[in-house]
């Protein structure tokens, strides 16, 4: 039997009835045995299937791991920093990130079990990272920001201060938000409902970017919906309102759209890593 025909089995048991109360300590074996494939790096709850960043594709099974995770155990008093809190599991342990030269500040960095950080990454305080989030090599989560459950952040990837990476972890065939390698988002970015970012593009500060606000790609010439190409800059833009001729709105009405180019030279300069960081 695999890890997956295990988690798939469970999951059929549970939707046939299986509680936390039933749950045996062979069933708490496979979860546990779950989370530290997660927490390893060994199974992801997305992965790229082609060249594009469009190819990206939920692995259901995953999450399916994940949500048993939520429906066969039991919430508990637990203890952290002298605080009593109510949930399934404690927070992750964070032994392994010191070998992997991974940092995490103190007062307010909180990783829940099941979520993967590689190496050299930096983990500003406050911070969260939620279960099944993967964040690459060489990331830097920055403060106030969230990564949200099955959230899949690539290889040096930057953060700007309150960012938030949102989760999707149901349905459980929707991919969760991709960022990919070598982006940076700028301070106050907010990236939701399964939006992926490609490889090496830059997004300006306070840019919303989800399935419902168009990007006009002025690369391509065109308007595309739920992802950013790679090697682009970003930043929001307003656009005409189809209500932009209502009484109500004087002047006009108008919403909100982002606006895609070629990354620039200079742009790439103020975005550069500072190695130092991660040595």
């Amino acid at each position: 039997m695999t890890l997956e025909s295990d988690v798939s089995d469970l999951w059929d048991r549970y939707r046939e009835g299986l509680t936390a109360a039933d749950a045996t300590a062979e069933d708490a074996a496979v979860i546990d045995e779950f989370l530290s494939a997660l927490e390893a790096g060994e199974v992801r709850a997305a992965e790229k299937t082609g060249d594009d960043v469009t190819t990206w594709e939920a692995n259901e099974w995953v999450k399916r791991g994940i949500l048993l995770n939520f429906g066969l155990r039991e919430t508990e008093p637990r203890e952290h920093g002298g605080v009593t809190y109510y949930d399934v599991l404690p927070l992750r342990d964070t032994a392994d990130l010191g070998e992997r030269g991974t940092r995490n500040t103190p007062d307010g960095t909180v990783i829940r079990p099941g979520a993967y950080l590689g190496s050299d990454c930096i983990m500003m305080s406050p911070s969260f990272v939620n279960m099944g989030a993967y964040v690459g090599d060489g990331t830097l989560v920055d403060s106030c920001d969230t990564v949200g459950s099955c959230a899949q952040l690539g290889e040096n990837v930057k953060l700007g201060a309150n960012t938030l990476i949102g989760g999707v972890l149901e349905p459980v065939e929707d991919a969760p938000v991709v960022v990919e390698d070598g982006v940076s988002l700028g301070a106050g970015c907010r990236v939701t409902s399964g939006f992926r970012v490609g490889e090496n593009s830059i997004v300006g500060e306070n840019t919303l970017l989800t399935p419902r606000i168009p990007v006009y790609d002025l690369v391509e010439e065109d308007v595309i919906y739920g992802h950013l190409p790679a090697d682009r800059r970003a930043f929001t833009r307003m656009v005409e309102s189809s209500v932009g001729d209502h009484d109500l709105f004087e002047g006009g009405a108008y919403k909100p759209a982002v606006v895609a180019t070629h990354v620039e030279e200079d742009t790439l300069e103020a975005t550069r890593r500072e190695d130092a960081l991660r040595e």
